[in-house]
């Protein structure tokens, strides 16, 4: 027992004097570098994957026949609009057609990206029955979703130029792009993508804790956006509440933006024209980043509690 006492002893004396070194990690650095192109790996591939399932696998060819007439076709239904609207009132305006020609063309990116971001949730759990699989793959489901919505972009941006053309060309549509100030329309495309993918993102985050019914949902958001942003007709015919609620969302003054860069439209809307753009640029920039904020931790927070109750492979008879 003496012996067992003076051996034990002996160790920790050996053990304090002994110089302590810090803990390594020699494979965190390589982790982390895994990690990334891992992340990388799974944004490249879901573009990819996102790029043919919105093309509907078909044929590179028909599906560009396809993406040129459709744009084209929404902008002869604008045309019907405001064709009607132009004889109930009795008189024509130019700018009026400018104004609504601008914003619903530019508008096709919340219709699409937002809605599609948030949809992703629900065609990969419910309808293709892919999400578990993804979950339990080394790829981050963030990421992928990230993947997704940039083939949508490509799509709309496509889709976009499209409108603008035809609306140039076929139209009438005045549309000087030697002036118009490319630097600012450019940094104003991105912040207002950023914010729209911001409130898919959240969507997507509640679409976690939703059944299909979710659809819904996200088409009544865009639709909220579609009637108080100014959209087809000014935010100073809304009545006052509304004028209210127009400015507290950041679309309003991203469209804006946009008549403004593109000089078309402009002077349309009594109660945005009072606002300089430096501060309609600030108020998106700030309210951007608040909802991308909350945008996130919404996401996180659905992601969280659809693990802990098993929502992750739910299923609600799509």
């Amino acid at each position: 027992m003496a012996m067992n006492r003076k051996l034990s002893g002996t160790k920790k004396a050996l053990r304090k004097s002994m110089p302590r070194q810090p803990l390594l990690r020699p494979d965190s650095d390589r982790n982390k570098a895994r990690a990334r192109n891992m992340n990388l790996s799974t944004f490249k591939w879901s573009a990819w994957l996102g790029w043919q399932m919105e093309s509907n696998w078909a044929d590179p060819f028909l599906f560009a026949i396809y993406s040129v007439v459709k744009p084209i076709a929404g902008s002869l239904i604008l045309v019907v609009m405001y064709s009607i609207i132009a004889a109930i009132g009795d008189r024509t305006d130019p700018q009026l057609f400018y104004y609504m020609f601008t914003s619903s063309t530019f508008f096709m990116y919340v219709g699409q990206v937002l809605f599609g971001v948030a949809q992703l949730v629900h065609e990969d759990r419910e309808h293709y029955q892919t999400m578990k699989y993804i979950y339990i793959s080394p790829s981050n489901y963030f990421s992928y979703m990230m993947g997704r919505t940039v083939s949508k972009l490509v799509i709309t941006t496509f889709a976009v130029v499209i409108t603008m053309a035809f609306g140039v060309f076929m139209l009438g549509v005045p549309l000087d792009l030697l002036g118009v100030n490319w630097i600012l329309f450019l940094a104003v495309m991105v912040i207002g993508i950023l914010c729209i993918m911001a409130f898919g993102l959240a969507l997507a985050g509640v679409s976690f804790l939703t059944a299909k019914h979710q659809g819904g949902m996200n088409e009544g958001i865009a639709g909220v956006f579609y009637l108080f942003c100014g959209v087809v007709f000014p935010v100073s015919i809304l009545p006052a509440w509304g004028m209210s609620f127009a400015r507290i969302l950041p679309i309003t003054y991203w469209l804006e933006l946009i008549r403004r860069t593109l000089k078309l439209g402009v002077g349309m809307d009594s109660t945005l024209s009072a606002y300089s753009t430096n501060y309609c640029i600030a108020i998106l920039c700030i309210s951007t980043v608040v909802f991308s904020i909350v945008a996130v931790a919404i996401f996180k927070a659905g992601d969280t509690i659809a693990r802990r109750k098993g929502l992750i492979d739910m299923t609600t008879a799509y």
